[in-house]
């Protein structure tokens, strides 16, 4: 007798970061039953932190109605301008594609971008466990079912990893998956304080310094945000960089970019305590992103460096599509194949571009001249919105059913 194959009703979400409720609310919509488990009891602390949410990762939002919630948490920066340490205008590109009647990219703190998915995933009945570090996972009854580290089980048709770069489902699937790959590189970010610049909304000022990278933006008068890439050869370990007082960070970052035609030294040292420091890692391909009732999404299976601005975009876009599969694909191993097929070619193509920009930010002096050089040509032609097509200019149609 042929089996009987049933479409999931239920999933378990490990990680409540940004992946796991964009997945929880897409299952949702999907007519599949989510819950979220989160391994930390109470909220994240990302001091000094934002990113970049693209309008991709907006567009991909739109589709399950939390675009707005979102976006009216940033400020729109549509635009990059380019220039070097020296003070050479070097070019503008366009950040993100801005449709009509649609900012393009925002600039949104880290923070409340998770507090908005979270609000969002609460709204719609979605339940929330904190504290629930996931240990191992088992099928019993045709189901999977998860062990947690304060002892209590859970189970549910499938998993959904979203639980990040370290994450505890991608070594399950696969105990031999590759580690993430530590770039020499650190991300420093903070806000600082400031009358004396001028605002520039819309804009994110991109400057390649003599020794260190830096961004910052004017959203409104006296606000900066502001972002440093620096070398750091050894990977640090967590505790070691939070012995770092933000006295020592602002006294190292103001020697780096003291040689520099930039207002990064002002802006620095106008920095209170909202400045944090983070390792910057990617991950080598990941090979096995589903196994039995088990798939990944997001920087579990395939972090990319902050560099090209599309960690948060493409794990929404990932959540979505992953929903899209398991509603429309029979049985879910199918629904896990035909995700990995639609996102994986994508996905790699990002991690590798943006690996690429961050070896450009921190050259040695020739290739600083090389860069400073050709970029402006390089701008026309890499970056330009026909160039860039590939990266923004993906839309999700949900509506569309997926073939296995």
């Amino acid at each position: 007798m042929a089996s009987i194959t049933h479409s999931p009703r239920t999933a378990l979400v490990i990680g409540c970061g940004i992946g796991g409720p964009v997945a929880a609310l897409a299952l949702q919509k999907a007519g599949i039953e989510p819950a979220i488990f989160e391994a930390y009891d109470g909220d994240a602390e990302f001091v000094g932190s934002f990113l970049n949410l693209a309008s991709n990762g907006l567009d991909a939002l739109d589709t399950i109605g939390v675009r707005g919630a979102v976006a009216n948490r940033g400020f729109p920066t549509p635009r990059m301008v380019m220039w070097s340490g020296s003070g050479k205008l070097l070019g503008e590109v366009a950040n993100g594609l801005t449709r009509e009647g649609r900012a393009g990219s925002i600039t949104i703190e880290r923070g409340r971008l998770h507090a908005a998915l979270r609000a969002a995933a609460e709204s719609h009945g979605i339940p929330i466990h904190r504290g629930r570090r996931l240990v191992d996972v088992a099928t019993a009854g045709g189901q999977a079912v998860a062990r947690f580290s304060d002892g209590s089980c859970a189970a549910a048709d499938v998993i959904v990893g979203a639980d990040g770069l370290h994450s505890q489902v991608r070594r399950l699937i696969d105990p031999q998956a590759p580690s993430p790959r530590y770039s020499g590189q650190l991300s420093l970010g903070g806000r600082a304080e400031l009358q004396s610049l001028q605002p520039s909304p819309g804009v994110f000022h991109m400057v390649f310094g003599r020794r260190a990278f830096f961004g910052y933006s004017v959203p409104i008068p006296g606000t900066v945000y502001w972002f440093a890439n620096v070398e750091w050869p050894d990977q640090p370990d967590r505790a070691a960089l939070g012995a770092i007082t933000p006295a020592k960070w602002r006294e190292r970052l103001s020697q780096l970019f003291e040689n520099d035609e930039s207002p990064a030294c002002r802006i620095v040292s106008a920095t209170g305590n909202d400045l944090g420091a983070y390792p910057i890692f990617d991950m080598p391909t990941v090979r096995h992103w589903h196994r039995d009732r088990m798939v990944i999404i997001g920087d579990a299976a395939h972090a990319t460096s902050p560099s090209s601005g599309q960690g948060a975009s493409m794990a929404i876009e990932d959540a979505v599509t992953l929903a899209r599969c398991l509603r429309d694909v029979q049985p879910s191993a199918d629904a896990f194949a035909a995700y990995d097929r639609l996102r994986r070619a994508r996905v790699e193509r990002v991690v590798a571009y943006s690996a690429r920009i961050g070896q450009s930010k921190t050259p040695g002096p020739i290739g600083r001249w090389f860069r400073d050089l050709f970029m402006p040509v390089a701008l026309k032609l890499v970056a330009s919105p026909a160039a860039q097509a590939w990266l923004y200019d993906h839309s999700i149609d949900w509506s569309a059913r997926v073939a296995a």
